[in-house]
């Protein structure tokens, strides 16, 4: 069965498929909303609208980034988890022990993950991350905060760092 999910995704995230990926990624596919959308078909790669923080210049930067190199890097991120679980966990009760600022967009699909937002509002986070100052949540901004919302994300971090 591996084998069969391997030729899937190496068949659909193909170097000449770039363009319509790196649109589907980043207008919107990664956010609360779009969860259970039905998938557009590569015919409907130049239908979508640019979200107003995305030029054409942009996609065709990461595209022709992606027909160089594929995917396969970025995917075999996922494809380690496991292994990068178990390389981890002799820091698995680890604290993060410097000041530290979060932002999160309210529309990212990370933020919707069960138990997530009482994690990170409700103590938890704060447990693990004792010198935590802030949990911002940007309203309007998906997972890709820091394009969506550059100048707003950047406010948050200068006015962070600037206090040390």
């Amino acid at each position: 069965m591996g084998f069969v999910v391997a030729v899937v995704w190496k068949k659909e995230f193909c170097p000449a498929n770039a363009r319509y990926l790196v649109r589907q990624i980043l207008c919107n596919r990664f956010t609360s909303e779009a969860a259970g959308v039905d998938k557009p078909t590569a015919d409907d790669s130049g239908s979508a609208a640019l979200p107003p923080w995305l030029t054409e210049a942009d996609v065709d930067q990461f595209a022709s980034a992606f027909e160089k190199t594929g995917f396969t890097g970025a995917i075999n991120y996922y494809r380690n988890m496991d292994r990068n679980w178990e390389l981890a966990a002799p820091w698995a009760d680890a604290k993060v022990t410097v000041p530290t600022k979060f932002i999160v967009g309210d529309g990212d699909l990370t933020y919707h993950y069960p138990g997530i937002q009482d994690y990170l509002h409700k103590g938890g986070f704060k447990a693990d991350v004792p010198l935590l100052e802030e949990v911002v949540v940007v309203p309007g901004a998906g997972h890709f905060i820091q394009q969506e919302k550059a100048d707003e994300v950047s406010n948050h971090i200068y006015d962070f760092i600037v206090k040390f």
